[in-house]
């Protein structure tokens, strides 16, 4: 299979969501802040795993969770993230991200955690999806919005 392109028309792997049409600037800052504000979050998260706050304690031993755990799931929480900020495994990332997060939402509602605690986990991994739609423009081919 040849990734030759036709006059005016780039090759399949030189399409980026500059290039592509339907791609507009707006679309691009979108990507960028959901993309920005996602990978922000995570790493936050990960960095209270670590450093084990009161509210990290608490919140660890509320949900039934052994703080000795905290330190693998920051860990899994970074691997995740960075598959998910590295243009070329961004996918991988965000699948495996909403695996983590679905977890989350598991475990929230298993302790009858309050609705926004059980929904926040929802929100960002809608808003780590979009953010990876709006970048990876095969994704919106095989995913395309129809108007």
């Amino acid at each position: 299979m040849s990734t030759a392109s036709t006059p005016g028309r780039p090759s399949p792997i030189e399409a980026s969501a500059e290039s592509q049409p339907g791609s507009s600037k707006v679309q691009r800052w979108a990507s960028f802040v959901f993309t920005a504000l996602t990978i922000l979050f995570m790493l936050f998260d990960a960095f209270g795993k670590f450093a084990k706050p009161v509210q990290v304690v608490d919140a660890f031993t509320r949900l039934g969770i052994p703080i000795s755990l905290s330190t693998s799931i920051g860990l899994l929480l970074v691997a995740c993230t960075v598959l998910y900020a590295i243009p070329r495994t961004a996918v991988l990332g965000a699948v495996l991200m909403t695996g983590y997060l679905g977890g989350a939402v598991a475990i929230h509602m298993r302790a009858a955690s309050t609705s926004f605690e059980t929904v926040f986990p929802v929100i960002f991994g809608v808003l780590a999806w979009a953010g990876v739609y709006l970048r990876v423009c095969g994704l919106r081919r095989v995913f395309p919005v129809i108007r």
